[in-house]
């Protein structure tokens, strides 16, 4: 482990020192001056279609915007929209992969969800980036919006008491315009295939896949961002995922997301305390099917091996069960707090660099 690294989850606050060098800010700064350069020289377009409703509506000044992108992610649909309703946002903009198990049509049922198709799959939109980067243009710039995909469901401290205008009120407040949040997986309490979630009622997924790893993971503060690693994926397959995300962000004419949604640009807003945290659900009875039906598609980063990975390492061991000595069972944001996920956002009171 590096001078920059750290282990993860903090014992306490103060472990890791989100402080940066002047030669560290000015690397950050000439990184960001060639990446975006590169990146304005090279636009790039896909086809979007909005399916529903039948005319654009634009967003009020007081919307709470998020957008999210999904593919066949139907039994998350009900629970994802329950659960940021209750966390404040008014209005959900999605671009739909192709999905042929019902995910569009519920969406379309939905009053407050604006459904977008392209002609053009997840991969060939470079992972997804073109169609954020051209619907946040399409809404408009200096505003903030949740950026997640299906799967993934925000938690900070007090999150269902303090909801999203009281946090962004709030981060305003300190000078940050990102919320900086890992993504950390989440898996069943016993062999995976046991455990269904289907999303036919208000089950939250947590209620299912109600554990995560403990310990494991490594922090490094890059030049461009927080570089998060390690968690069950990690410990079973030995992937490299990257797990630290920036959900909530100012958008304005300086964005994008460069090479990754992991480290948008500037590379200056990336750096702020931990505050957040992605609940990211991979892992239920029909894991299997999924992971299979992931390798065939060929839509993820490098060809899919991470979920190749998964297929050879369940056929050599008959059955996946990730619990180990450090599985903690989940029960509140509050408790990730305790064991040094996050911090309470309502407790940090430095501005933050750039």
């Amino acid at each position: 482990m590096n001078k920059r690294q750290s282990p993860y989850p903090f014992r306490n606050p103060g472990d890791f020192n989100y402080g940066r060098t002047l030669f560290h800010r000015f690397g950050t700064w000439l990184d960001g001056r060639r990446v975006s350069s590169r990146r304005k020289s090279r636009t790039e377009t896909v086809p979007l279609s909005q399916l529903s409703p039948a005319t654009f509506r634009p967003l009020r000044s007081m919307d709470v915007p998020l957008l999210f992108l999904a593919h066949d992610d139907l039994k998350f649909m009900r629970s994802l929209l329950l659960h940021y309703r209750r966390l404040g946002v008014t209005r959900f903009i999605c671009v739909d992969d192709q999905s042929e198990d019902g995910t569009r049509e519920f969406l379309c049922a939905q009053p407050d969800v604006d459904v977008w198709t392209s002609g053009v799959r997840y991969r060939e939109a470079r992972r997804g980036k073109l169609w954020r980067e051209a619907l946040f243009a399409r809404y408009g710039k200096n505003r903030w919006y949740l950026n997640i995909d299906a799967d993934e469901y925000l938690v900070y401290d007090r999150c269902f008491e303090r909801p999203l205008p009281q946090l962004i009120a709030h981060l305003e407040s300190l000078g940050v315009r990102r919320l900086a949040a890992p993504m950390i997986d989440m898996y069943p309490g016993g062999e995976v295939s046991a455990f269904a979630f289907d999303g036919s009622t208000d089950a939250m997924p947590w209620e299912i896949a109600d554990c995560i790893d403990g310990s494991g993971y490594v922090i490094e503060k890059t030049k461009r961002f927080l570089s998060l690693a390690g968690g069950p994926r990690r410990r079973k397959f030995a992937a490299e995922a990257e797990m630290m995300k920036y959900p909530l962000m100012y958008w304005d004419e300086e964005c994008s997301f460069g090479i990754s949604i992991h480290q948008p640009l500037p590379f200056d807003r990336n750096f702020s305390p931990i505050c957040g945290v992605l609940l990211h659900f991979k892992f239920f009875a029909d894991y299997h099917e999924k992971t299979r039906q992931a390798v065939e598609d060929k839509q993820y980063f490098g060809g899919a091996r991470e979920y190749q990975r998964i297929l050879d390492t369940v056929a050599a061991s008959g059955e996946l069960d990730f619990v180990y000595q450090d599985t903690l069972k989940y029960s509140s944001p509050e408790q990730l707090i305790e064991h040094g996920f996050m911090r309470s956002v309502w407790s940090v009171d430095r501005p933050a660099e750039g």
